[in-house]
């Protein structure tokens, strides 16, 4: 796995910055976890213009993750 490192200014499609970006090699099944455990969903999930599929949640302290996959 090829490790990235990004600074963000905008999130894509008038989305906030996320504090996190998480790809994963499916996000349908990570995205089926996250409803399963009954963790608000913040945005998406969306296929983004750009090719990613990704959705937003936020974890127990406030911080935005953006969850995503590469299509």
């Amino acid at each position: 796995m090829t490790i990235q490192i990004s600074v963000m200014s905008e999130g894509g499609s008038g989305t906030a910055v996320p504090d996190i970006s998480i790809e994963v090699d499916d996000v349908e099944e990570a995205l089926m976890r996250v409803q399963k455990a009954n963790i608000p969903i913040e945005y998406g999930p969306k296929t983004e213009p750009w090719g990613v599929r990704r959705f937003y949640v936020r974890d127990p302290l406030g911080k935005l993750i953006n969850i995503l996959q590469h299509e």
